[in-house]
Formats: C-alpha cells, structure tokens, sequence
C-alpha cells in the first residue's frame, strides 16, 4: 500500500489497538486465475514465541481455504473510519480529499489443529460475549452443537509486514476545527 511519509503510522501498540478494535478485515491471496478475498474476523494475538500473529477461521464450505497449503502468502486488510472531507471546509482552495485509516498486515498463513481452533474460537467468543447480560460460553454448548467446528478451517498467520495509513488531514490544522465542525453535522 503506497502511504506518503505524513500518513504513516509506525507506532505499533496504537496499530495493534487498531486492529483488535477493527478486527474484521479481509483475508487476500493468491487464487488460480484471480485473487482470493474473505471478510471475516482476524483476530490480533501473540504465538507461543511472543510474536504478534492473527487467529482465523473460514468456513469449508469457501473454497478460499483450499488455497492456504500452496498459497501461504497473504494479506490481511482492515479498515476504520473514513469519510469525504470537501475543500469547502479549508480556509484556501484546494482540491477535496478521503479520510481513512487502514491497516495491512502481510504474512505466512499456517492451518491450525482441532484443538488450536477450539482456543481460538474461545477467545474469540470471550471477547465478544464479555458484556454481554448473559454471555455466551462455549463450554455450556451441547455436543451436537460444537461438532459444527467440525465445518470450519483455522489459521494464524505470522505477521512479517505491517503498513498502516492513518490519514486525518495532516497538515491542514488550521482548518481542523472547521473540519469537525462539518462532521459533527453528519
């Protein structure tokens, strides 16, 4: 992702936090004629190594998996807010714009064992059920019910690459009250 020097973020801990509070992005790779792409949950997590990875799954049915043996390169995108920003708002003429944030995290994909997945989906369930008035614990599931995991490929993927573009009108700070102003309105 082409991002110029003012927009590029390179404070990890902030990216991270991004992307556990994004974690729903699009899973890419390579396909036999075009590229593959799936939107599902991505969590960010740490390997028994310490390094940061993300936890997936997708379902069998989505031939998408097929593909991760032979095509273990991927790219993992997530985006946040985004939003036109008029030329109108600023104090001198200019072109209008997009504001966005978004996160690309590349890296090697590896199919996760049974009982890998089964964490995974713990964890994940946690997050999400936490405040919840009566969360859900899988534990509490019936048998027949998590044999459905039985229909479901989980992964990691070790991240080698992270480029993230938060671009949010860097260099027009005097025409950053003006910008609020308008998107309060919105």
């Amino acid at each position: 992702m082409y991002i110029p020097p003012k927009y590029r973020n390179s404070n990890l801990d902030e990216v991270r936090s991004f992307v556990q509070d994004n974690a729903f992005g699009i899973l890419i790779s390579k396909g036999l004629t075009f590229p593959l792409a799936t939107h599902i949950p991505l969590e960010i997590d740490k390997d028994e190594d310490g390094s940061d990875i993300l936890v997936g799954h997708v379902a069998k049915a989505n031939p998408h998996w097929k593909t991760f043996e032979t095509q273990s390169k991927v790219l993992a995108i997530f985006n946040g807010p985004h939003t036109y920003i008029s030329s109108s708002w600023y104090q001198e003429e200019e072109v209008p714009t997009w504001n966005y944030i978004a996160v690309h995290i590349k890296g090697t994909l590896k199919v996760l064992p049974e009982e890998a997945v089964l964490a995974s989906l713990h964890k994940l369930v946690n997050k999400y059920e936490k405040d919840s008035e009566n969360p859900l614990n899988l534990n509490d599931l019936s048998p027949k019910t998590m044999r459905q995991i039985k229909g479901i490929v989980g992964f990691k993927i070790t991240i080698e690459k992270i480029h993230a573009a938060y671009k949010l009108s860097q260099g027009r700070e005097a025409d950053h009250p003006k910008i609020m102003e308008e998107l309060r309105k919105r």
